[in-house]
């Protein structure tokens, strides 16, 4: 990796002569920072929002109209680009779903996918997050607690926040045959990658 074009809404605390970091104040145009899209070999797209916690008009922004934008931004710069999405477990290619997050993660698979020639979508169960964060709801409080008890549910129900790090960037890196990632694929990569 020689260079990293990091876009953010804060400035962050990564400091590296690799790192460009850009504060973008608005993610539907991304039309101003095209310049430093040119060359790129693989983008990594992990913008999300919690379900409830947005208007659902803003929540099909984040999920959807962000996703697209980035992509056709970095495409029309990098055609090439192998283009990672954070997508989630369910999706629905259809778009038929009742659940917003469901059909929107579904809707933003389909058009990156028609974008690129290597496209992956991630899709995880529950992410648990290594770092400690403020959990936000009552539910996701639960549920990490749980977690060591969720771990024995099989491979589909979850994945530490750095195994899916570690999968997304493998893959966008290596490439590989398989355009969708559910979370019992990403685990058993990740018992590959450390063969």
């Amino acid at each position: 990796v020689t260079e990293i074009v990091n876009l953010v809404r804060r400035p962050s605390s990564f400091h590296s002569p690799k790192i460009i970091e850009l504060v973008v104040t608005d993610f539907s145009d991304l039309s101003p920072y095209e310049k430093s899209f040119t060359d790129i070999y693989a983008d990594f797209f992990c913008i999300g929002v919690y379900t409830g916690t947005v208007p659902k008009d803003q929540f099909k922004v984040i999920t959807y109209d962000y996703a697209v934008e980035f992509g056709r931004a970095i495409a029309q710069k990098s055609s090439n680009v192998k283009m990672c999405l954070l997508s989630g477990q369910g999706a629905d290619r259809k778009e038929k779903s009742r659940l917003a997050f469901a059909k929107y993660k579904g809707m933003a698979e389909n058009a990156l996918s028609k974008m690129t020639k290597e496209f992956y979508a991630f899709r995880p169960g529950y992410i648990y997050p290594v770092t400690p964060r403020d959990e936000p709801n009552f539910t996701y409080k639960l549920t990490r607690y749980a977690y060591p008890l969720l771990k024995l549910f099989g491979k589909n129900t979850s994945i530490k926040s750095t195994e899916l790090a570690r999968v997304i960037y493998a893959v966008g890196i290596k490439g590989d045959d398989k355009e969708v990632w559910e979370n019992k694929d990403m685990i058993t990569y990740l018992h590959q990658l450390k063969d």
